[in-house]
């Protein structure tokens, strides 16, 4: 079995958990959402949701664990929410939004302009003397990885001086230059 998969998912009070036709629906005070699910079958006991595969297959025990930590996600997202914090490490990097429009500066010719979408919340902060850090939140944990994977894209910290964007917190592994 499944170590994660095994587990049930406790349904805190105010979330109702809707199981029709391989759509599971979440709905909270923060919002509603849906997953389309195959192979597993979910469930709604009480206070509890439950996943159980039919068969050891190597597909039905792969989606057994995904499946119940993607319900845990949507059961997290619809009552606190998720957010992910990115620092823009490096002289002259700015950020600033209108809006759903990001606008970074990241040592290009040109500022890199982001449409994110509706389902995130924006917010910039710039303070002086420190590091510009763009705020992503949203109950949607996929679609906040998405686009926080996204913007790290358009320049990853390099590990001589660390310049680029990154997670607020992470760890990144430095390199020695050149010795003389």
């Amino acid at each position: 079995m499944s170590r994660i998969g095994k587990n049930p998912i406790v349904i805190p009070a105010g979330v109702t958990v809707e199981v029709k036709d391989g759509i599971i629906t979440v709905k909270g005070k923060n919002g509603q959402l849906t997953q389309e699910f195959s192979d597993v079958t979910v469930t709604v006991e009480g206070d509890q949701v439950q996943v159980d595969r039919s068969s050891d297959h190597k597909d039905h025990r792969a989606k057994h664990g995904l499946y119940r930590s993607l319900i845990n996600n949507m059961i997290l997202g619809v009552t606190e929410g998720f957010t992910k914090s990115l620092e823009l490490v490096g002289v002259g990097y700015r950020a600033s939004n209108q809006g759903q429009k990001l606008d970074l500066a990241l040592g290009y010719s040109h500022n890199i302009v982001l449409e994110v979408a509706p389902e995130v919340v924006l917010e910039t902060i710039s303070e002086k003397g420190k590091n510009p850090i763009v705020k992503l939140t949203s109950i949607d944990k996929q679609l906040l990885g998405q686009v926080a994977a996204k913007i790290r894209g358009f320049r990853k910290p390099e590990p001589y001086k660390g310049k680029g964007v990154k997670f607020v917190g992470e760890v990144l592994r430095r390199k020695a230059g050149k010795s003389a």
